[in-house]
């Protein structure tokens, strides 16, 4: 746990500075300790740790759309790059996209000074300084994380089937991330390597590639329906046929996705962590 709170300090200064791959470390390491402090703490449920993860949670979304905008520029980047010659249009919408992601990252900065960082500091060196709970407590309640998660990530993976429906795509990621973060953290703890880490991650990342290409639709299907407010009528044409270029490009992700059998992924990495065929 100490190597997460030194991970999460050392990122906060290039972060606030607007480093792309600062950021994105630093929410890693933000959304690691959440999943580590009620497992690892001695009380889990204290004031400490509630207060540490709420302010963590500020943290990590406050770096969001920052993150989502700096993945939808180089998505972007590389479309114009497959595309060849750039007309205007094109290259009215990158510079636009550039601008608002350089407004996202002043939002984020002012955002991040607003958080009681120095409360959190506190806390944290608190809980660390405290001693871990027992290995054998901190695996049962891994164990039960296991049970819970997973069982939610099943149920997840039943309701949608072969459904394209973003919102509940995206919870289904952050539980996938949080399941192999616990799972990560469980080979840490029994010094016992497995495959269920690198099974919830191609999980995980093939529905983060769904993510970003509809966050980037949606997008360009503001600036669409901005310029023809604005009687551009040719910008709103491109725009367009961005939205559903990165809109198909989302639908084909997510058939990648379900070529992964997700469900019988799922139970693989869940039996890799321990649970029976049965529970899993």
């Amino acid at each position: 746990m100490k190597a997460h709170v030194r991970a999460l300090f050392r990122q906060l200064p290039p972060a606030l500075a607007g480093d792309e791959e600062a950021i994105h470390q630093m929410r890693v390491a933000g959304r690691r300790l959440r999943v580590a402090l009620p497992l690892l703490a001695r009380k889990p449920n204290g004031r400490r740790v509630r207060r540490a993860r709420r302010i963590l949670r500020e943290l990590t979304r406050s770096a969001g759309t920052s993150r989502d905008l700096d993945v939808g520029v180089a998505l972007f980047d590389e479309r114009l790059r497959e595309r060849g010659e750039t007309e205007a249009e094109r290259r009215t919408l990158r510079q636009r996209l550039r601008s608002a992601r350089s407004r996202s990252r002043v939002r984020m900065a002012e955002a991040l000074m607003d958080i009681d960082i120095a409360r959190v500091r506190r806390d944290l060196r608190v809980v660390v300084s405290h001693r871990a709970e027992l290995v054998f407590t901190a695996l049962l309640r891994l164990r039960d994380a296991r049970d819970v998660r997973g069982t939610a990530i099943l149920e997840s993976l039943e309701a949608l089937g072969d459904g394209f429906d973003p919102a509940p795509l995206h919870r289904l990621r952050i539980r996938l991330r949080r399941l192999r973060y616990a799972a990560e953290l469980a080979e840490k703890m029994t010094g016992q390597t497995s495959e269920a880490p690198a099974l919830f991650r191609q999980l995980q990342d093939a529905l983060g590639h769904v993510r970003d290409a509809h966050v980037l639709s949606c997008w360009m299907g503001r600036q669409a329906s901005a310029a023809v407010a604005r009687g551009q009528a040719s910008l709103a044409a491109a725009a367009r046929e961005e939205e559903a270029f990165f809109l198909e490009r989302s639908h084909q992700h997510h058939r990648s996705f379900l070529a992964l059998s997700p469900s019988a992924t799922v139970r693989r990495g869940l039996e890799a962590m321990g649970a029976s065929r049965t529970a899993a």
